[in-house]
C-alpha cells in the first residue's frame, strides 16, 4: 500500500510538471484601471488556485470555530464528571463457542 501511494504521487507529480512544461507561454491579467500582469501562464494559474484555497479556507473558519466551541462546551462537563466518579471495570468480552463460526462470515 505505502509503494502505491508513492507511485499515485509520483503520477500526480510528473503530471503538474508536464503541464507546467506546455504552458510557459506568457499571459496577460487585465486588472481594473489598465493594469495588467504578464506572467507564464503556469503561474496565473497557480495564483488563481492558491487564491481559491485561500478564500476557502477563510470561509470555514468562522464554522471551525464554532464547531470547537461546541467541542469544548460538551468536552468540559464530560471531564468533571469522570473526574469525580469512581472508574467501572470493562463488561466481560462474550467467549466464542468452538462449534459456532463467528458473526459475519
Amino acid at each position: 500500500m505505502k509503494y502505491l501511494m508513492w507511485l499515485l504521487k509520483a503520477a500526480i507529480f510528473f503530471t503538474l510538471f508536464a503541464f507546467a512544461l506546455n504552458n510557459q507561454q506568457d499571459a496577460t491579467v487585465h486588472f481594473f484601471f489598465g493594469t495588467q500582469w504578464r506572467a507564464p501562464l503556469v503561474l496565473v494559474v497557480l495564483a488563481a488556485f492558491s487564491m481559491g484555497v485561500v478564500a476557502g479556507v477563510l470561509g470555514m473558519v468562522p464554522r471551525w470555530w464554532k464547531h470547537r466551541s461546541a467541542a469544548r462546551k460538551h468536552q468540559a462537563p464530560a471531564v468533571n464528571s469522570t473526574a469525580a466518579a469512581t472508574p467501572t471495570p470493562p463488561p466481560p468480552s462474550p467467549s466464542l463457542d468452538a462449534n459456532e463460526p463467528p458473526h459475519g462470515i
